[in-house]
């Protein structure tokens, strides 16, 4: 579906400036459920190939992605700041956490390992960062991940919708919660460190993907 539409829009079906059919025209060709597009929506204008117009619909800006855009934040810039709050954060917790810290974590990961939905799902994502940030026991940490964490669970939706990102990064998430507990610092770094590269790299899969454009993406 997703993937449709960026295509046509790469090929130049749809050039810039053009404004895309409807929701219900392309509902009804694509065979799709509102919901279903929408997402789709807001990821091409994540992308920054589309923009909505409130009230005159959605148009083409661009034929290729460049940098998504999640919230206010370029995804460049959101994670070269992840990989500088983050990683020490991480490192800091698994020297600082409380009881009541692991016992929030571990509470986070086991809803949203059986959280079905994936827009719930995505907020608890935001929240498990966060909640590492202020297991550092630094205020300056939690207040930087509390300004990002609408582009987190932006970034989040997109990965999950684009890159099939949410099982995967459960287990990147339990490997996190388990340095913390064992109370290593290194273990913790590496463990926030191959989240944040995993992110990266779905992210740049995404943007540049493989030759075979005909593929279908998991979605």
């Amino acid at each position: 579906m997703l993937a449709h539409l960026r295509g046509a829009i790469e090929r130049g079906e749809y050039a810039i400036g053009d404004k895309l059919p409807s929701e219900a025209e392309l509902c009804r060709t694509l065979e799709v459920s509102r919901p279903v597009l929408r997402e789709s929506l807001r990821a091409l204008q994540a992308m920054g190939l589309t923009v909505s117009r409130t009230g005159r619909g959605t148009f083409v800006v661009a034929d290729a992605v460049q940098d998504p855009t999640f919230g206010d934040y370029a995804a460049g810039d959101l994670m070269e700041v992840r990989r500088h709050i983050e990683i020490p954060a991480a490192g800091y917790a698994a020297r600082r956490r409380t009881p009541e810290n692991l016992d929030r974590l571990a509470h986070l990961l086991d809803r949203m390992e059986r959280e079905s939905d994936t827009t719930v799902w995505v907020a608890m994502d935001a929240l498990f960062h966060l909640a590492v940030a202020e297991a550092a026991r630094n205020p300056v940490f939690r207040r930087v991940i509390e300004e990002i964490r609408d582009a987190l669970a932006r970034q989040s939706a997109f990965l999950n919708e684009l890159g099939d990102r949410r099982e995967q990064s459960d287990r990147e998430h339990r490997a996190i919660l388990d340095a913390l507990t064992s109370g290593s610092e290194r273990d913790a770094v590496d463990a926030m460190t191959h989240h944040l590269d995993r992110v990266e790299n779905t992210l740049t899969h995404i943007v540049r993907p493989t030759p075979h454009h005909d593929r279908p993406q998991a979605v």
